[in-house]
């Protein structure tokens, strides 16, 4: 873990919660913010009504809407009172101003370059372990990710998520094990969770990338439809994959029996940002684990993901 780093976020922290008046107002906010839980057998939902989240939840991300607007997560687009701490002089590390968490982060790619994960799931580890006590979050380009068009992850502290405890001792289907770590599937939590554990970014980035290829690939897409977590905890690092099959559920929309509600890496994780208030107090445990079952892969496709890794792993210690 680099200290350099969580100092200078610590002190980016201090000048923007002081000098950034959007930042004052929104994190002021937050505190004040309604939530309530429920339980989706072992996991927990918090459920968060944060009206700021419209402009991300109803985010248009299509092509000719990209195009007709300038990238918010460029330098030269960004408001004057929007800090930086520089990466490895390769991602820019900012503070959110319309935040989930009570420490949300943004860490954007220098250069403007698509939204794609291959090549990346490295650095998403290592950013993790330089920032410890945060749990990155990865959006798709058609996952949630409302700048499809610029890659870049988000933070959060891992103790508002919570998934990140839940995963310790959730029951795990292993395809592969070793000393330095352990890959496998989870499904007891309400949704379909491809989990890696461990101490080797090159044993992570092994295992990432073939559960990448077992991944159906939609027509018109770039890469599978997914949401990542990872975060770094007692030495190693874990990484959450959400198989998708949707971007959005088909209750999305604005009449009397449909929620503004487009779930991403957060919500995957167990912290719902919701934007109307009559969508906050409507939702119910049933609605949720619709949602979850609408844009989710369905049991029987992650059955046949998990019997190919388990066969692929199988066959290479024969």
């Amino acid at each position: 873990m680099s200290s350099n780093y969580i100092e200078e976020i610590d002190h980016l922290w201090q000048r923007q919660l002081t000098e950034w008046d959007a930042v004052i107002k929104n994190y002021g906010n937050l505190t004040h913010v309604d939530t309530r839980v429920v339980e989706l057998g072992d996991s927990s939902i918090t459920l968060q009504y944060n009206p700021e989240r419209l402009r991300s939840s109803a985010a248009n991300i299509d092509d000719a809407s990209l195009k007709a607007r300038p990238c918010f997560l460029c330098r030269e687009n960004q408001p004057k009172e929007q800090e930086t701490v520089l990466w490895e002089n390769r991602y820019k590390i900012q503070v959110n101003p319309y935040p989930i968490f009570s420490r949300h982060l943004t860490i954007s790619a220098v250069e403007h370059t698509p939204q794609r994960i291959a090549g990346r799931i490295v650095d998403m580890m290592l950013l993790a372990r330089d920032l410890e006590d945060y749990v990155l979050f990865y959006n798709g380009p058609q996952c949630g990710a409302s700048a499809p068009d610029h890659m870049h992850f988000q933070a959060g502290p891992c103790n508002e998520l919570p998934i990140c405890d839940e995963l310790f001792t959730a029951s795990i289907r292993l395809f592969d094990a070793n000393n330095k770590g352990i890959f496998g599937v989870v499904t007891s939590l309400g949704r379909p969770i491809f989990y890696i554990e461990t101490m080797s970014t090159n044993l992570g980035e092994m295992w990432f990338n073939s559960l990448l290829n077992e991944l159906p690939v939609k027509n018109g897409h770039c890469e599978p439809m997914i949401n990542i977590l990872c975060w770094h905890h007692n030495g190693s690092w874990c990484i959450a994959v959400f198989p998708r099959r949707k971007h959005r559920p088909a209750c999305y929309g604005t009449d009397e029996d449909q929620f503004v509600l487009s779930p991403a890496s957060v919500d995957m994780g167990g912290l719902w940002a919701i934007a109307r208030e009559e969508d906050y107090k409507n939702l119910t445990l049933h609605d949720v684990t619709i949602i979850y079952m609408d844009v989710c892969q369905s049991p029987q496709d992650v059955d046949d993901i998990s019997e190919k890794l388990l066969q692929y792993y199988y066959s290479k210690k024969q």
